[in-house]
């Protein structure tokens, strides 16, 4: 048998409520975007890295950005978010996709390929993810959905869920077939994804202390700021929000 195609979906837009134009915001030596790109290319279980944003002028420049740095864009719809990602994994070919946010500058390929190779190990788990459990800081999140349970929610999912893109497959009396990874010790309190100015500042005081020559892994981000409180308070007070409030 041919091995699983598995295709990283990085979703992105310019549009954000509290911080627009974040995924190009410049972080160190490369915008927002590249960092990300950067990660997915460099997990070994993944076949292929594109960018998935919406139809809206407004989303120009990440397409524009994409072909500067070599790296597929598929468009779809702005709002629903879940056609968009079926879509690309139609024009894709993927048997998996891997769901990553353009507003996570940190993620480590290492985790995506942990996520990869648990549902490897099972192919009959719909989804695998860092946070059924969420136990790593927020930022780190990799989600991976078997293209038959992406076509489920596709099919079935309303409101909020084609927001969210993958909520339907955990909701609250799910049947979906589903297992996460958690670590201990517990390191769900930290935040370094980036969806606020106070985010902002504390991504540029944390990355000059990480690794340059390699996208940093999880244990380097924890090392840092489990030693620099002073750090780890500047976005401490940011509340994610609800996923009811799309």
């Amino acid at each position: 048998m041919m091995p699983a195609r598995v295709v990283a979906i990085v979703q992105a837009r310019m549009g954000s409520t509290r911080l627009p134009g974040k995924v190009l915001r410049p972080l160190r030596d490369r915008p927002v975007l590249a960092w990300v790109v950067r990660a997915a290319r460099a997990a070994e279980s993944v076949s292929d890295v594109v960018i998935a944003t919406s139809t809206e002028s407004r989303d120009d420049p990440l397409v524009h950005f994409a072909e500067e740095i070599g790296c597929r864009v598929i468009r779809g719809s702005e709002t629903d978010v879940l056609s968009r990602f079926a879509l690309a994994a139609d024009v894709t070919g993927a048997d998996a996709i891997v769901r990553l946010t353009a507003d996570c500058p940190l993620l480590d390929p290492r985790l995506i390929d942990q996520v990869v190779a648990l549902w490897s190990a099972d192919p009959h788990l719909d989804y695998v993810s860092t946070t059924l459990v969420r136990s790593l800081p927020r930022g780190l999140d990799v989600e991976l959905v078997s293209r038959s349970a992406l076509d489920r929610a596709d099919a079935s999912a309303g409101s909020h869920h084609r927001v969210h893109v993958t909520s339907w497959l955990y909701r609250e009396g799910s049947t979906e077939r589903t297992a996460g990874i958690v670590v201990q010790p517990d390191h769900s309190r930290l935040r370094v994804t980036l969806d606020t100015a106070q985010d902002a500042a504390l991504l540029d005081a944390l990355v000059p202390l990480l690794p340059t020559d390699r996208p940093p892994s999880w244990r380097d981000v924890v090392s840092v700021l489990s030693t620099r409180p002073d750090l780890v308070a500047i976005n401490a007070d940011v509340r994610q929000k609800p996923l009811d409030e799309g």
